[in-house]
């Protein structure tokens, strides 16, 4: 296939200072998008340009999605508490992500980074993005309101809205919650019951506290107690609308749960953006459908979900200070190429191993010419050519390997 010197001028052999180039001024938020989970070329890619942002760009801090709650051991390791590499990967990524070495080898060069530090030096933090939730439903939000109430009750010399005791019982046992069945059983869920609506009641004054009291215990708490009392905060109110969503019956239930989750994703990362201000910027690494700034939609049987992206709703929180970066991949090795009309197909054709475009001369070059790669599967959502307008800058990797695992989109 003849490639244009037009989509030649666009693209440049991949590097992390190939990438950075392309970022506006001021990015407080880079954001790298993957098309698919499970590709170690897409783990080894972004762990590559962490690395350069680290020490070429002042970055401190990664975010990855998974589950917010469990990320604060992978921080604490990386930080240089006692553990064990693969035990603290395989506990602290949700998602089934902690199974692959790009995230491993990510905590690792995190930790050893850390522990070379000298006295004074800003060391790398690691967060989840994502709240503690799962295809088969979410968790309890009894743990982290219980240990909220325990961080108020310790630094507040007030009379709490909520009793121990009391909150453990309206919490109830964390299996009621959990129940599996309620992820396509609204009638399974107890997310609108009373005690259910009670504690979105009790979660809303507990958070104004902490929110209202924030001076005193940035002066006065221990910071990480403090960060993540935070965590605790926004998950458990974040949870318990999401149980709600679970027990709606109807038409727009499966709509509304991506938008809790969208919410609660963009919430987490607007947050630790405050706390890393003064640090510098971030790397956060999710599927494109939570990063990217237009509409997300999936298909969903014969009909469409359709929501806000977390990465939508932070852009507009942030303007100027957020870059998105997708990726899209050629094949997978040794067959599965693209048809030469889809804009995976036009990229391929480069020769490029790993390209980085960009999007501006790329949708020039391909203006009118290029369709939407139809997947092979539902594993892989790629980059639609008319949203490159909305898009920072592309990477590009021409062959994945076949026995890849790859789970769905995001």
């Amino acid at each position: 296939m003849t490639v244009s010197p037009a989509l030649r001028d666009a693209a440049r052999p991949f590097s992390p200072s190939a990438v950075t180039d392309l970022l506006p001024p001021g990015t407080r938020v880079l954001a790298l998008g993957e098309p698919t989970h499970g590709v170690e070329a897409f783990l080894d890619l972004r762990n590559e340009l962490f690395r350069h942002l680290v020490v070429e760009h002042g970055y401190r801090s990664i975010a990855v999605e998974s589950d917010c709650l469990a990320a604060l051991d992978v921080d604490a390791y990386a930080a240089g508490a006692e553990g064990e590499l693969d035990t603290v990967v395989w506990e602290g990524f949700s998602h089934g992500f902690g199974e692959f070495a790009g995230n491993r080898e990510l905590v690792r060069w995190m930790r050893e980074f850390n522990g070379a530090l000298g006295a004074g030096e800003e060391r790398l933090r690691f967060y989840g993005a994502d709240g503690p939730l799962e295809m088969t439903g979410a968790a309890a939000p009894g743990p982290p309101l219980m240990r909220l109430r325990d961080f108020l009750a310790a630094h507040l010399a007030v009379e709490l809205p909520v009793g121990e005791e009391e909150l453990a019982d309206v919490c109830g046992p964390d299996g009621r919650w959990t129940e599996p069945a309620a992820s396509f059983d609204p009638g399974r869920s107890v997310g609108r019951t009373d005690d259910a609506l009670q504690l979105r009641l009790i979660a809303d004054e507990l958070a104004a506290l902490i929110a209202a009291n924030g001076p005193q215990f940035a002066a006065e708490a221990d910071p990480e107690a403090y960060w993540r009392a935070q965590v605790d905060a926004r998950t458990a109110t974040g949870l318990l609308r999401y149980h709600a969503a679970m027990a709606d019956t109807g038409s727009d239930r499966f709509n509304s749960l991506m938008r809790q989750r969208g919410l609660m994703i963009a919430d987490n990362l607007e947050a630790l953006t405050r706390r890393e201000a003064r640090r510098g910027p971030t790397l956060v690494f999710a599927h494109h459908r939570h990063l990217q700034r237009e509409a997300a939609r999936i298909p969903l049987g014969t009909g469409e979900l359709r929501w806000w992206s977390a990465g939508s709703l932070l852009a507009d929180r942030l303007g100027e200070g957020y870059a998105f970066v997708a990726t899209a991949f050629g094949h997978r090795a040794p067959d599965d190429h693209p048809a030469p009309d889809t804009l995976e197909g036009r990229l391929a054709a480069l020769g490029e191993a790993r390209a980085v475009l960009d999007p501006r001369l790329l949708a020039s070059a391909t203006a009118g010419t290029v369709m939407p790669r139809v997947p092979a599967d539902h594993t892989y959502i790629g980059l639609d050519p008319e949203t490159l307008g909305s898009v920072d800058g592309v990477v590009f990797v021409r062959e994945i390997p076949r026995q890849a695992g790859m789970f769905g989109g995001g």
